[in-house]
């Protein structure tokens, strides 16, 4: 006698979970990207420039 496990993967909690991951990644770029506040400024100033992200 042989007997078979059906296993079932969670593809759609993985893929709310990346979607979500992304999409706060992108709302911290575009956040720290278009800022002007002065402290975030300098603070980011190196990062944005070694991204290519303009600042200037």
């Amino acid at each position: 006698m042989t007997t078979m496990t059906q296993t079932t993967t969670r593809v759609n909690s993985n893929t709310l979970a990346i979607a979500f991951t992304a999409l706060m990644g992108l709302g911290i770029v575009i956040f720290a990207g278009h800022v002007q506040a002065s402290t975030l400024h300098d603070a980011a100033h190196d990062v944005r420039h070694a991204s290519g992200f303009p600042c200037h």
